[in-house]
């Protein structure tokens, strides 16, 4: 063979290389990226001719999305319960693409989960038909949350501690996905202050006061370094990294012990316990309750962001010399976090120091009623010792029983939590809440924050009561359910040094 036929063979295979690796990636490798990618139209005209599945809430039996046959024989999308749970289910259309579950469990709802039914339809040629979907969510409770966010910018996020099954997944400002068309969709977008399209819930980072300071106790139990009764400094003001820094009213406790100050959200001695414990001890245990990372959570990874400390929008971790690891400690500097992030926070401890992969998806459903998937519960991290969380929760138990949490007492329940609120500038407040019921065997961990509330609102006041009101749905308690606060509450003005109140 001469060396020009040689040279045009050789070129020959060479692009027939290239066209079976192109056509092996598009159809093997690559072919669930593609259906997934909300730009592709074709997939999504393919799966409009499919009678999608249903997605139940978790009784299995309320609807939250399902299809009908529309006048030109493709399969339209409706959602029973309008905006209810817009965030977390999202939305499948045809002219502008899918968000949320709708998305993340294309191929479930599609029917590409290969179950025996479906493989047995297929090979007798009968039309491909979706399987159904089964959440963890809570209507009623999530109803609840909704009603006491109000008009308000928030979220709040409820979760099972034990199995991180998703019970309440709130954001507010929330949209009717019903009959999105993408006029509607574009003007959602264009609503800058209210972002409705925006999942606060995953996607918005906020700074996360005091409630951060339950991260810090972590570490200091579980290293060994402190107990619940160490004392250390509390006295207002002290400077931390050049600046001084002040407790709520200025307010010097003296020497104080860890238990009294978490209860009264002591800044100063918070912030010397995270200076005291170091910048890689406090990498280490924000890393294991899941900061710097994305959570595991089951939808898309666009709708997810991660929680740190952020500087000019990127991830900066703790043992930068940029970082003010006083501030850091009691939730302030430069953190950015998710409520999810707070309420998996809440759970690793209410789960004796093990933190749960969290899950919207609890089952899949073939159209005969068999489980063709179930998810179970699965182990993210060891954040601490079962001992430490222990200690921990007694501490906060004090906080809701005699300090600054005392607004989300219900009668004869046991509840243990942490208040935050941060000053975000410009006279405006980020509150916050977390906690954990009931103390003897948590079922519920929780998280509410609110956005921009007026100077002089604070955590408990304001988050507390919508904390009260899911708890109260969830445990089947009863005490004045819907009755929260929505936009406001009482209380001091914080500290203009860029510190953590209670």
């Amino acid at each position: 063979m001469s060396d020009p036929i040689r040279r045009v063979f050789l070129f020959l295979a060479l692009l027939f290389a290239v066209l079976v690796a192109g056509t092996t990636w598009n159809s093997v490798i690559g072919a669930k990226g593609l259906r997934d990618n909300p730009l592709n139209r074709r997939a999504l005209l393919e799966q409009a001719m499919i009678p999608r599945g249903t997605i139940y809430a978790a009784d299995g039996r309320t609807v939250l999305a399902i299809s009908h046959k529309g006048p030109n024989g493709l399969y339209v999308r409706s959602y029973p319960k309008g905006g209810l749970f817009s965030h977390p289910l999202g939305y499948s259309y045809l002219t502008i693409g899918q968000a949320g579950l709708e998305q993340s469990q294309n191929d479930a709802l599609t029917g590409q989960s290969q179950s025996v039914s479906t493989i047995l339809d297929q090979l007798q040629g009968r039309q491909r038909t979706g399987n159904d979907v089964v959440t963890s969510l809570d209507p009623a409770a999530q109803q609840i949350a909704l009603n006491d966010l109000g008009s308000s910018r928030g979220a709040v996020v409820a979760l099972d501690p034990s199995t991180g099954k998703v019970l309440v997944f709130a954001a507010s400002p929330g949209y009717d996905p019903n009959g999105l068309s993408p006029q509607r969709f574009t003007q959602l977008n264009q609503e800058a202050g209210a972002a409705p399209l925006l999942d606060r819930a995953t996607q918005a980072g906020y700074p996360p006061g005091s409630t951060f300071k339950v991260v810090t106790a972590a570490a200091a139990l579980d290293s060994g370094r402190f107990t619940p009764n160490s004392t250390v400094n509390g006295n207002s003001p002290q400077t931390f990294s050049g600046t001084p820094l002040s407790n709520d009213a200025n307010q010097s406790w003296g020497p104080v012990d860890l238990t009294t100050a978490l209860t009264y959200s002591v800044n100063t001695a918070w912030a010397n316990v995270a200076v005291q414990l170091g910048r890689q001890t406090m990498e280490r245990y924000m890393r294991r309750f899941g900061f710097y990372s994305q959570p595991p959570i089951d939808l898309p990874i666009s709708e997810i962001a991660s929680s740190g400390e952020r500087l000019r929008g990127r991830l900066l971790p703790p043992t930068s010399s940029f970082v003010d690891l006083g501030r850091m400690g009691i939730g302030q500097d430069k953190l950015a976090v998710t409520p999810l992030q707070m309420a998996m926070v809440a759970a690793a401890v209410a789960n004796g120091g093990k933190l749960m992969r969290p899950h919207i998806t609890d089952r899949v459903i073939d159209k005969d009623g068999r489980i063709v998937s179930q998810v179970k519960p699965e182990l993210q991290s060891t954040v601490m010792s079962q001992s430490a969380a222990g200690a921990l929760t007694q501490m906060m138990t004090k906080v809701v029983e005699e300090g600054t949490g005392t607004p989300v007492a219900i009668p004869g329940l046991s509840i243990a939590g942490k208040t935050g609120t941060a000053d975000v500038g410009s006279g405006r407040n980020q509150v916050w809440f977390i906690a954990l019921a009931p103390i003897s065997r948590p079922t519920v961990a929780i998280a509410v924050t609110l956005e921009s509330q007026p100077s002089g609102s604070f955590g408990g006041p304001v988050a507390g009561p919508i904390v009260r009101d899911v708890l109260s749905s969830l445990l089947n308690q009863g005490a004045g359910a819907g009755s929260g606060s929505s936009a406001s509450g009482g209380g001091s003005s914080t500290s203009t040094t860029g510190t953590s109140t209670p």
